[in-house]
């Protein structure tokens, strides 16, 4: 399982022009924005259907976060698919299938035990559709493009996600959950359709599909479950994988926290929605300006100290500011998220050619069940007596430590060792720089 590409030694600094400017990028990454506003709408209306319909503040909940943790189960089970089959079906295939979701979610009265199993189902094949989609971006953008190319699909992600939580509540008002979830299916089938109709029938060589190569002969399951372990089992991908796993699940957590931390200090009506809107502002700004302003070394060399801004301000949390400055403490942790471009050249040039399409599943659907656990955790800990502020600030702590944790070995430096000559070894050698 040979690496991709010897590493980009030139210190090229891309522009987003130049990566908007190839076309299959455009339309994975128009597309993709279009399916996230779609998620956003499906997941908040399904949420309050289940809610009307039950009247229980548990069983939203769950129908909220009911698509996050079966994702890493389908990713170790299935992400081998993303692989073996052509992407363009594959992606095609996703779009029409969360279609198909949404529209029998608000077409069929089913219990809600029923509706919850279907969301879930369809998460669990979600890693693969959406490694599928990553592994053809990989192909298209090389060296800082691609780099480019991820901070713009994190803008985007992080925009569609705030609109449609917006038209959620607007469609929801107007419409009523129901036909607000044919909103979201109408969305989803208009991506399917251009994929579908834009995006060429690659052949193997090209869409870099092996038939036959990942799975060997014990079929999808087993070959996913081998590919999963040969990835973790790599010191170089695992380390990658937790330095971007982390301090996303530990802000997350301190996210989650918000509204209870506005309550107990007694904020004005309204102004959790300001303080939860912080972070994400942050990230915008974070990414464009570290994309876009900084060099690929530059932005290898500040991993560690944006994973530190990211958790500093949190600390501040355990005094229990006030509103202000509240705001400006999320805001700078958001700044803090940019950290994760400069790991995504060394993250890629460290992938085996025939794994990346399960690399990229399992590393989201990784970050979307820490995402989901995070919340949990320091929910506990602030009911144990640390308070929303403590606990916030606990989660601010252990980003601090984390980006101490990096800092004991260099990403980048872990991919620039000589390729070994067993095939066998590519992600189970030690790399020199790892502790």
């Amino acid at each position: 399982m040979p690496p991709t590409a010897e590493p980009t030694q030139v210190d090229h600094r891309a522009t987003y022009r130049e990566v908007l400017a190839e076309p299959r990028f455009r339309l994975l990454f128009s597309t993709r924005a279009v399916a996230i506003t779609a998620d956003a709408l499906r997941i908040t209306t399904f949420s309050v259907l289940v809610f009307s319909s039950t009247g229980s503040a548990l069983l939203s909940a769950v129908a909220f976060g009911i698509g996050f943790i079966p994702q890493l189960f389908g990713s170790l089970l299935l992400g081998s698919l993303a692989d073996r089959l052509p992407p363009r079906a594959l992606i095609t295939g996703g779009h029409a299938l969360t279609c198909a979701t949404a529209l029998l979610l608000a077409v069929v009265r089913m219990p809600v035990a029923a509706s919850l199993g279907v969301v879930a189902l369809v998460s669990f094949a979600t890693p693969v559709f959406h490694g599928a989609s990553s592994r053809l971006v990989a192909q298209s953008l090389e060296g800082d493009a691609y780099v480019l190319g991820r901070s713009l699909s994190n803008i985007a992600s992080a925009g569609a996600q705030l609109f449609g939580l917006a038209l959620g509540g607007a469609a929801v008002a107007a419409l009523g959950p129901r036909r607000a979830l044919a909103v979201s299916a109408v969305l989803y089938l208009g991506c399917a359709l251009a994929i579908r109709i834009r995006l060429p029938r690659l052949q193997p060589g090209e869409s870099g599909v092996t038939p036959g190569s990942a799975g060997g002969d014990g079929g999808a399951v087993r070959a996913s479950l081998q590919g999963a372990v040969l990835l973790l089992r790599g010191r170089t991908v695992r380390l990658l994988m937790l330095a971007q796993w982390l301090p996303v699940a530990l802000v997350a957590g301190a996210e989650g926290l918000i509204v209870a931390y506005a309550g107990e200090r007694r904020f004005a009506p309204g102004w959790y929605a300001v303080l939860m809107g912080c972070l994400p502002v942050g990230m915008l700004v974070g990414d464009l300006l570290v994309g876009r302003f900084l060099r690929p070394r530059t932005r290898e060399r500040l991993v560690v100290p944006l994973v530190a801004l990211a958790g500093l301000p949190l600390i501040g949390f355990a005094a229990e500011p006030g509103v202000g400055v509240s705001s400006c403490l999320l805001l700078i942790s958001g700044l803090g998220y940019a950290y994760g471009l400069g790991l995504q050249r060394p993250f890629l040039d460290a992938l085996p050619h025939d794994g990346q399409g399960q690399a990229f599943g399992l590393l989201g659907s990784g970050s979307m069940t820490l995402q989901g656990v995070g919340p949990v955790c320091l929910g506990t800990a602030a009911a144990a007596g640390t308070g929303t502020g403590g606990a916030i600030a606990l989660a601010g702590g252990a980003v601090v430590l984390t980006a101490g944790w990096i800092l004991t070995w260099h990403p980048a430096a872990c991919t620039r060792t000589s390729t070994p000559q067993n095939p066998a070894m590519d992600l189970s050698s030690t790399p020199p720089s790892a502790p």
